[in-house]
């Protein structure tokens, strides 16, 4: 630092080599600015956006994956190219356009406001850089470089991944490196909270040389990934862009031919609606070797964590899962929806938020009782997950009223009144007798 008539003035490019002071920041509330909308930003906005941060995001255009969280109000987007005003107001700055020159005058203006700035594509001229981190049972493991010039993104993410490891397992000492051999693994996600994906399908992710994902995957786990890793976006935004299942076939197919590790990265379960047998058969035909990690499954994972239990004894002896895509009487419906009406079990229905008014209605012709209890649990494990109650013959109406859209898991049956006794007084269950 450099003092002048009692100004501190920071130097205008510090050594790399000066030792880096590490140091967490309370971002909740407080505006970030990121300035650029490709996959940097993609791996960095979820884990602000998970710190409680206001992120303001600048860029002539964003990853799908990107424009799903500014469609669900998670992000506010500047559809334009970076303005100097824009830093205004800002506590942490985030510069990675693939730009340099916008770059460097982002850093340069953060400078003059004494705002911390990450520049992506050259951590030696920034004021700060993103550390790999992991989390596990509430404590946070970050591990960065001493200095600027040691930055190694790759044996940094390896580190903490082996420390985080250590840490679930209960060893003192980390393993290994794993040994990363070509090929297709089939990672599924769970219902979404990062906490709920499987050892076995982290470590995959962290082994991958490229990440093929889906925008239901868990993009917190986005940011751990080594700054090597390549993101492939197959991110299905309704009534948006979209990645056809051939060409996700094609592409994870190519790169495993070229010799790299390929981790598919899926939301909830691989074979549960997901189009994850396509994905193995794509890769037989092709002779590339595939291993599957089975995620949490969501149709049963999401109830449980909203505290319904899709079995109960006395009340219900089955469950059946069904994708709710297609409307009752569509021609390419493989559903029995008279046959499904006459079971006494419960139901649980994916995908399903737009075509519930009708599927309700093929339920109650086909017999079930109007008063049937339903849960509809929206933004399952996430942050925003909240449970909406209603009857089979109300659904249409409480669905509108609640403004309702997916994701969300709905739940039918009689094991939605065991779980909310009060919400659903007078109900009678199977086995009880009327007072």
């Amino acid at each position: 630092m450099v003092c002048v008539n009692g100004t501190v003035t920071p130097p205008t490019s510090p050594p790399a080599d000066r030792p880096t002071y590490a140091v967490g920041l309370r971002l909740a509330g407080r505006r970030v600015l990121v300035v650029g909308g490709g996959n940097v930003a993609q791996r960095r906005v979820p884990t602000l956006i998970a710190a409680g941060a206001d992120v303001r995001l600048v860029s002539p255009e964003v990853t799908p994956a990107i424009e799903g969280l500014v469609g669900s109000g998670e992000i506010t987007w500047s559809e334009r190219g970076f303005d100097d005003g824009d830093l205004d107001g800002a506590w942490y700055v985030l510069a990675a356009t693939d730009d340099a020159a916008v770059n460097a005058r982002v850093c340069e203006l953060a400078e003059e406001q004494r705002l911390w700035c990450v520049r992506a594509d050259d951590a030696e001229e920034g004021t700060a850089f993103t550390p790999a981190v992991g989390t596990h049972d509430g404590d946070l493991v970050a591990v960065m470089a001493s200095t600027a010039a040691d930055r190694d993104p790759r044996h940094h993410a390896a580190l903490r991944d082996e420390i985080v490891a250590a840490m679930r397992q209960g060893a003192v000492a980390a393993r290994h490196h794993r040994e990363r051999v070509p090929g297709v693994v089939l990672v599924g996600g769970g219902p979404g909270d990062p906490e709920l994906v499987t050892i076995a399908g982290r470590k995959a992710l962290m082994d991958a040389d490229v990440v093929v994902a889906d925008r239901l995957a868990p993009r917190e786990l986005l940011a751990e990934l080594p700054a090597s890793t390549r993101i492939v976006d197959v991110a299905k935004l309704p009534r948006g862009r979209s990645a056809l299942q051939e060409e996700i076939n094609r592409v994870i197919v190519e790169e495993a031919l070229a010799g790299r590790r390929v981790a598919r990265f899926k939301g909830g379960d691989n074979f549960v609606f997901g189009r994850g047998y396509e994905e193995i058969q794509a890769c037989e035909a092709a002779g590339v070797p595939v291993t599957v990690i089975p995620g949490i499954s969501s149709p049963i994972a999401v109830p449980a964590i909203a505290g319904i239990p899709v079995t109960h004894r006395g009340v219900t002896h089955e469950f059946t899962v069904v994708s709710g895509h297609l409307p009752p009487g569509h021609p390419e419906s493989l559903v029995n929806w008279e046959a499904l009406a006459r079971l006494t079990g419960t139901v649980v229905l994916m995908m399903a938020v737009e075509n519930a008014p009708h599927i309700a209605a093929a339920l109650l012709e086909g017999g079930r009782p109007a008063g049937t209890p339903v849960a509809v649990v929206c933004d399952g494990s996430m942050p925003t997950e909240r449970t909406v109650l209603s009857t089979l013959g109300g659904l249409a109406e409480t669905l509108t009223a609640e403004r309702v859209r997916p994701p969300a898991i709905i739940v039918v049956g009689d094991v939605v009144a065991v779980a909310r006794p009060q919400h659903f007084e007078g109900h009678l269950l199977p086995g009880t007798q009327d007072a």
